[in-house]
């Protein structure tokens, strides 16, 4: 039987008492119902009294029928309790790594400060940058948790080497391994470089991994142990121990997989209801034959904007949930105003593919905002040209002339000098195999569009505002749908501890009102929407 309330005669905001005198307030307006609703910490009882039927966070006396209850969802419940337990959070969120620094020092403090993980986006910067980052982060959160993002870098190897061992000598505990097609050997050395022996003989993890995929034969490669020939080699080379490379036969690469569905940058664009089954499924499939003692959790991102978005992924089984594009907007992020405020007024379908800088030459695509920029289609145009010519110099003077006027907007041979001038003190090789190589010094000039498009957002260079470079995903226009009218419609509103916290608590809200449905009982639309509310909760009016 189904049970609907709050379509009938109002009653005063404050309630009625089951025996009109005596015991719990009984909540019988839609505000009542709003806020028995989001009293999280406390039980809900559905209850019907001589006067209607009405929500109450007590149980009341006999006077009144108990219809329905649900029990007591704080936030802090949602998501696996192992997550939580082994990274130290709070709750099962984590805030995931923006390359280039956007997810910043401050990002990743305000994260770890609020309970949660934040991934610092070490991706594309420069050895003494993250350095910098690291020893902030030991500065000003020692103890509390924050991850570090490992990019793979097919291009730049150097700077996949560089970042491990700046982690390794740093100490950091946690790392976001992200856009690996295959195990290689930086990410392997990480994770079994911090793997001990305890006195009772079990194995120490110290090393925490947690990648982000898209495929299920990729997070294979993560749930295994690590691959025994790389293993060999780091030893060889006295990277790792003895003891090391044989424990390392015991554990798998990663304690977490993050299955990420159609995200900003790099992305497959699976939808999350067919990925993250199959991710799942693979896990207890390779469970059931390595018999791991605590199973590779797995997590889901890609699309989670909304509180809706988020309690759909914890009950698909998820065991915490990864954002990304929606923080992107927020304050603590290292990027622009005018890309913020970009952001900020994004639609759902305003989203595109364009190549990627750091797989320009692979033909990957990443997925970045197309409301007020025409980086996309220009990026497309490049790796047209690209594909058709043999080099730079292949190119039809027409070609040449549109590529030098409209896209690169100065020569090609102005663009070469600052190429030489980048990698000269990025990575040399880079510059060796482009001497005999028209194709690929082709490819590295692309590259310099690519990868000064991102720079030109980040800084707000107010010229090249077509040319904005904004990784983006379609969860940017859906949080922007559900924030209208609050007060996190405001970029310079958005902090990233608040988006956090209202989509967690929001996730638990929307579960809630699931778990009335179960059992029969439909909230009035009106107030079965979790609302943003600033941690006074002065913004919880219908």
């Amino acid at each position: 039987m189904t049970t609907t309330f709050g379509s009938g005669t109002a009653q005063p905001a404050n309630g009625i008492r089951p025996d009109e005198h005596d015991g719990p307030v009984v909540q019988t307006s839609l505000q009542g119902f709003y806020d028995t609703l989001t009293a999280l910490d406390a039980p809900c009882y559905v209850v019907r009294t001589r006067s209607g039927t009405g929500l109450t966070t007590i149980r009341p006396d006999d006077d009144a029928t108990v219809v329905a209850a649900v029990g007591p969802l704080p936030a802090e419940q949602l998501g696996s309790s192992t997550f939580r337990a082994c990274h130290g959070v709070r709750y099962a969120y984590m805030g995931g790594a923006m390359a280039g620094g956007i997810a910043s020092e401050d990002y990743v403090i305000a994260l770890a400060k609020a309970g949660c993980l934040g991934s610092f986006g070490a991706a594309g910067l420069l050895p003494e940058r993250v350095e910098a980052a690291l020893q902030r982060f030991q500065a000003e959160i020692p103890g509390l948790p924050f991850a570090a993002n490992l990019i793979h870098s097919p291009s730049e190897e150097e700077l996949e080497r560089a970042a491990v061992e700046l982690f390794l000598k740093y100490g950091v505990r946690c790392v976001e391994a992200s856009a690996f097609m295959d195990v290689t050997a930086h990410i392997v050395r990480y994770r079994v470089a911090g793997l001990a022996r305890t006195e009772d003989g079990r194995v120490l993890i110290g090393n925490r991994v947690i990648a982000k995929v898209s495929r299920a034969e990729v997070a294979e490669k993560f749930i295994r142990p690590a691959p025994a020939a790389i293993v060999s080699d780091l030893l060889a080379r006295g990277l790792i121990t003895h003891d090391q490379a044989e424990l390392a036969k015991f554990v798998p690469l990663a304690d977490d997989i993050t299955a990420e569905a159609d995200s900003g940058g790099h992305t497959d664009r699976r939808p999350l209801t067919t990925l993250f089954p199959s991710i799942v499924r693979r896990r207890d499939q390779l469970q059931a034959e390595l018999g791991y003692p605590v199973p590779v959790r797995v997590g889901a991102a890609g699309g989670i904007g909304t509180p809706t978005a988020a309690a759909a992924a914890f009950a698909m089984g998820a065991d915490y949930v990864v954002t990304g594009s929606v923080n992107q907007s927020c304050l603590e992020a290292g990027t622009s105003d005018e890309v913020r405020h970009l952001l900020a007024s994004a639609g759902v379908a305003d989203v595109d593919m364009a190549p990627a800088a750091d797989m320009f030459e692979l033909g990957v695509e990443l997925q970045v905002l197309k409301k007020g920029s025409m980086f996309a289609m220009r990026a497309k145009r490049l790796y047209e040209l690209y594909r058709a010519y043999d080099g730079i110099d292949a190119l039809p003077a027409d070609e040449r002339a549109r590529l030098e006027q409209q896209i690169l907007r100065r020569s090609v041979d102005e663009v070469w000098q600052e190429v030489v001038a980048y990698f000269t003190r990025r990575d040399p090789a880079q510059l060796t195999r482009a001497a005999d190589e028209p194709k690929r010094k082709m490819a590295l000039v692309f590259r310099w569009y690519l990868g000064m498009a991102s720079r030109w957002a980040v800084v707000g260079e107010a010229d090249r505002t077509l040319d904005y470079q904004i990784w983006c995903g379609p969860a940017m226009g859906s949080f922007n749908e559900w924030v209208r009218g609050s007060y996190l419609a405001a970029a310079e509103n958005r902090r990233v501890a608040d988006v956090a916290m209202n989509l967690m608590y929001g996730a638990a809200f929307t579960t809630r009102i699931q778990q009335l449905a179960l059992v029969g009982v439909r909230v009035p639309r009106t107030c079965a929407d979790y609302r943003p509310a600033p941690a006074d909760g002065s913004d919880g009016e219908l």
